[in-house]
C-alpha cells in the first residue's frame, strides 16, 4: 500500500496560481490536497518550518541523451531504467528519452526499446521520446555523425512512430531542406511537436514553418544560422515568433550568459524550457566517453568531439535553474513555467506540471540556493539529500 506523505509549512511554487505557505498531501501517486493547513496524519511527514524551503512541481526534461553511464540509443531497458534513476537527485521528475542521429537500424532499435520500457518506483518517469535526427541539415550538424543525415520523410517516421508504440512526442527537424516543410505539416498534426533545430534555415523559412505546425525550437543558438542585421536567420525568428516555445541549455558554455538573459527578456518565462541535452557522462568523473559512436572528451565542465565541437553536455536541470535565477529577475512561479509548466502544456499533460489536487504527485523542494532537498516522483521519495528529522 502507497504510503501518504504530507509537507507542510512549505511556500508552494505555482505558475497558475502563484505563491503561497501551506500544506500538500500526497496520497496513491497524487496529489490530493493543497491548502494553508491540512489537519490529517500522514505515513511520513516533511515538515519545512524555519527552513525556507520550496516546492516546485518536478522538473521534466524534454532533451536528455544520457546520464550516469547510460544512453537512450544504448537500446536496453537497463541504460532507460538507469538514466530514470539518475534524474531525481537534480529534480527532475519526468524526461523525454533523447535519440540522435544515426543509422536507421539503430534509431529503430532504440524506439522498439522505448515502446517497452516503464519507468519504476522511485524513478522518473519517461513520458517519451524526442527524436533528434536524423531529419536535420548537414551545414548545422554538430555533434550528429554527418554520414546518417537523412531526407525528411514521413514514411520512415510512421514507421518509426509505429516501432515505438507511439511514444515520439517531439521531433527535431531542419525545415528548409527537402520535404522539410511538407514533413512538419505531417507530424504536427498527427500530434507530435515539430521542433526547429539543426537548421540552416533563413528567417522566412522559419515563418513558413510556423504556418505549417512548428512550435518548438530545439537548443536556441546552437547548430542554428545566427542573428545577422540582414538575415536574422534561426535566432532572430525563434526569439521575435510567439508562437514558438524555445529550449535553453543554460550551462554559460552553450550560450553566453547574456544569450541566456536575452532569450528570458524576449521569450519570456512561458515560453522558455530549460533542457539539459545531456549526455551519459553526466553524474560521472571527467574522462573518455562515447556518443553516438563518436569518442567525446568530458572534463568538469563539458564534453566535447576531437575537433572541439560540444557533444552535448553535462549540465543538471537544478543546475540550469540556479544558473538562469543568476542572471534574471525571474521568480519562483517563472521557474516553474520554465522546469515543468511549459513542457506539460506543449506536451499536453494535464495531470503534471503544477501543484493542485488530482495531479500527479511529482514535486522537487528547493532551498534557498536552489539546491535539490528532496524529490517526489508519482508518491514516492525518490531523492532525499539528508535524513527527515
Amino acid at each position: 500500500m502507497a504510503k501518504t506523505i504530507l509537507i507542510s509549512n512549505i511556500t508552494i511554487a505555482d505558475a497558475l496560481t502563484g505563491m503561497f505557505t501551506g500544506d500538500i498531501f500526497l496520497e496513491n501517486g497524487k496529489i490530493t490536497e493543497v491548502a494553508e493547513k491540512i489537519g490529517r496524519t500522514a505515513d511520513i511527514h516533511i515538515d519545512a518550518v524555519n527552513k525556507n524551503w520550496s516546492a516546485l512541481p518536478g522538473f521534466i526534461d524534454v532533451h536528455i541523451h544520457g546520464a550516469a553511464g547510460f544512453d537512450a540509443m544504448d537500446a536496453t531497458p537497463e541504460a532507460l531504467a538507469g538514466i530514470a534513476g539518475a534524474l531525481p537527485m537534480e529534480g527532475t521528475t519526468s524526461f523525454l528519452a533523447t535519440t540522435m542521429t544515426q543509422a536507421e537500424d539503430a534509431i529503430g532499435k532504440a524506439l522498439d526499446n522505448a515502446s517497452r520500457f516503464t519507468s519504476g518506483e522511485g524513478q522518473a518517469e519517461m513520458l517519451g521520446v524526442h527524436l533528434e535526427g536524423p531529419f536535420i541539415s548537414t551545414k548545422r550538424a554538430g555533434a550528429q555523425p554527418l554520414e546518417h543525415i537523412s531526407v525528411p520523410s514521413v514514411e520512415l517516421f510512421g514507421q518509426w512512430q509505429e516501432l515505438s508504440g507511439n511514444r515520439i512526442r517531439l521531433v527535431t527537424v531542419a525545415p528548409e531542406v527537402e520535404n522539410g516543410l511538407a514533413f512538419i505539416e505531417a507530424v504536427s498534426k498527427s500530434g507530435v511537436i515539430a521542433s526547429i533545430g539543426h537548421s540552416d534555415a533563413t528567417f522566412e523559412q522559419v515563418e513558413e514553418a510556423v504556418g505549417q505546425g512548428a512550435s518548438h525550437v530545439t537548443h536556441l543558438y546552437n547548430q542554428m544560422s545566427p542573428l545577422h542585421h540582414r538575415n536574422p536567420g534561426v535566432i532572430g525568428a525563434s526569439l521575435l515568433e510567439n508562437a514558438l516555445t524555445v529550449e535553453v541549455i543554460a550551462d554559460f558554455i552553450h550560450s553566453h550568459p547574456r544569450s541566456v538573459e536575452l532569450a528570458f527578456r524576449l521569450k519570456g518565462a512561458d515560453r522558455l524550457v530549460l533542457i539539459t541535452d545531456a549526455m551519459r557522462a553526466k553524474g560521472l568523473e571527467p574522462g573518455d566517453y562515447d556518443l553516438g559512436g563518436q569518442k567525446v572528451q568530458v572534463t568538469d565542465k563539458d564534453a566535447r568531439l576531437s575537433d572541439g565541437t560540444l557533444a552535448g553536455s553535462i549540465l543538471t536541470m537544478d543546475a540550469a535553474v540556479k544558473n538562469i535565477a543568476s542572471v534574471t529577475n525571474c521568480t519562483l512561479a517563472d521557474l516553474v513555467a520554465m522546469t515543468s509548466a511549459n513542457a506539460a502544456r506543449e506536451l499536453g499533460l494535464e495531470h503534471k506540471g503544477s501543484i493542485q489536487a488530482g495531479k500527479d504527485a511529482d514535486i522537487t523542494i528547493l532551498d534557498e540556493q536552489f539546491n535539490v532537498q528532496l524529490t517526489i516522483c508519482r508518491g514516492t521519495i525518490a531523492y532525499l539529500k539528508e535524513e527527515l528529522s
